[in-house]
């Protein structure tokens, strides 16, 4: 959960930085207080919808572009974590390698 409220709270703030907009503007356009903003912007906080719904209304971007960029960033950060299948083709290099490695057969 950490991860997806830092993941959006840096593509609001990209999106935020792309328009031109500093945390004062979309805080009076979005009605939310400057902090809140800041902290979402960190991912300190939670976002409800209502509030994204706010803050998106106040970037004129619309909620699906945020939650897609947040999903793209979510699969990249997916990828650097997951661990790399080892393949025969692997194994066998090893194996030339000198390298013992035990087999399941």
């Amino acid at each position: 959960m950490v991860l997806f409220r830092r993941l959006l709270g840096d593509v609001l703030r990209e999106r935020r930085m792309q328009r031109g907009m500093t945390l004062r503007q979309v805080s009076a356009e979005a009605r939310v207080s400057l902090g809140y903003i800041s902290e979402i912007e960190r991912g300190q906080k939670e976002a409800s919808s209502e509030l994204l719904a706010s803050l998106c209304s106040a970037l004129d971007v619309p909620l699906s572009d945020i939650l897609r960029d947040v999903s793209s960033a979510v699969a990249v950060e997916e990828a650097a974590l997951a661990p790399i299948p080892i393949t025969a083709s692997k194994v066998a290099a090893r194996r030339g390698a000198g390298e013992v490695v035990a087999s399941a057969a």
